[in-house]
């Protein structure tokens, strides 16, 4: 039977639920949320509403107004870093950072003239508060990090990094694209003023679905405008949330699926889920570093990192790995430098990348048990 470790990415399979909440919205319903006062537009409309309240109570906010849907976390860092930055603004980021942040901080360097600032990560580990303090300048604009490393898995300090924030007073933005759903998030505990995530990982909803939480008092300015339903009298898009950052039809089949993902989530609680999900991968770690010749990437603690991990045979590329592994044992993993160069630099890793293996809530320890095997057999050829 064929392996999936590749949640990082995507994560597969999916609840029950969401597959049935996709199917039923697009046999039944069909319409277009907001655009409409007859029957279907309004069931439409409950069942957006359902997914930001469900989202909402995930996160610690009370207002799902400020629960805006995107395509994507990618799309939801674009609309902070294009909305918010301004000539000459500094940012603080991280080592470790996906293209979904670097990209669009090296358009606004050269667009914009934005400085950034790098927290140290060598070796994939988490930066140090510290060092946060120790950046701040006058014209700092803002922090944004990712919540652990797509990469290594490495759990980034946010806690501190919150409270570093709001004493100085610096809009800190959250990527939670590996968190999301398998690790406890609370935008008001943790200083939070802007988290984007992403539906099709950790929350176990369909691709092409995400968000942002925008906390009060934060202002950005909208990343596309259009039709949204309301005050179609404006030749500008309305200043109420959510309507000022969804222009156009939402993917609500989409956010059909999303929306169940998180209340089976919620169901569960995340606090279970992450358990398991350190279990899990505090067994591969151990049984990882029983194999010859192989190099294991950032924490050695699981606690410390996500269900991720990344790991090299000294003499075999990484490529090679992932190919025998799918073709001859059926384990689905990846190789590569998984759209986080910067990263690959801080563990030493840039020209061939690594191989990652991620896990998901339906993983369990016998698929582990045949990863090992299939790589001791690898090691052995």
């Amino acid at each position: 039977m064929s392996v999936y470790f590749d949640n990082a990415a995507t994560s597969y399979p999916k609840p029950e639920k969401v597959y049935r909440n996709v199917d039923d919205f697009q046999r039944n319903i069909g319409a277009s949320p907001g655009r409409g006062t007859y029957s279907l537009a309004r069931k439409a409309d409950r069942i957006v509403f359902a997914a930001r309240s469900l989202l909402s109570d995930l996160f610690n906010t009370k207002d799902i107004t400020r629960i805006i849907f995107t395509c994507n976390v990618t799309e939801s860092i674009n609309l902070v870093l294009k909305g918010l930055l301004k000539e000459g603004d500094h940012v603080i980021t991280t080592q470790m950072e996906h293209n979904a942040v670097w990209r669009p901080l090296k358009v606004l360097e050269s667009q914009r003239n934005i400085k950034i600032s790098i927290l140290d990560c060598s070796a994939g580990k988490a930066f140090n508060p510290l060092e946060l303090q120790k950046l701040i300048l006058p014209t700092t604009s803002l922090v944004v990090i990712n919540h652990a490393s797509n990469v290594t898995g490495t759990l980034m300090p946010l806690k501190e990094t919150g409270e570093i924030c709001a004493k100085n007073n610096l809009p800190l933005l959250v990527d939670a694209a590996q968190t999301a759903g398998v690790y406890p998030i609370d935008v008001k505990d943790q200083n939070i003023s802007l988290l984007a995530f992403t539906g099709h990982k950790g929350l176990m909803g369909p691709t092409g679905t995400g968000g942002l939480y925008i906390a009060p008092n934060i202002e950005i300015q909208p990343l596309k405008e259009g039709g949204t339903g309301s005050e179609s009298m404006l030749e500008h898009q309305p200043e109420h949330l959510p309507d000022r950052f969804e222009a156009g039809t939402l993917n609500t089949a989409g956010i059909a699926g999303l929306g169940a993902g998180v209340e089976f989530i919620l169901d569960h609680g995340v606090d279970k889920i992450r358990s398991r999900e350190m279990e899990l991968t505090a067994y591969a770690l151990e049984k990882l570093k029983t194999i010859p010749d192989l190099i294991i990437y950032g924490p050695d603690s699981a606690s410390d990192r996500t269900g991720v991990i990344a790991f090299n045979f000294k003499t075999i590329a990484p490529e090679e790995v992932t190919y025998v592994l799918d073709e001859v044992y059926e384990i689905m993993a990846r190789s590569g430098l998984h759209c986080s160069p910067q990263a690959h630099r801080a563990i030493g890793t840039i020209k061939g990348g690594t191989v990652r293996i991620s896990f998901g809530f339906y993983n369990n320890d016998d698929e582990v048990d045949q990863l090992i095997d299939a790589l001791l057999e690898i090691a052995e050829a």
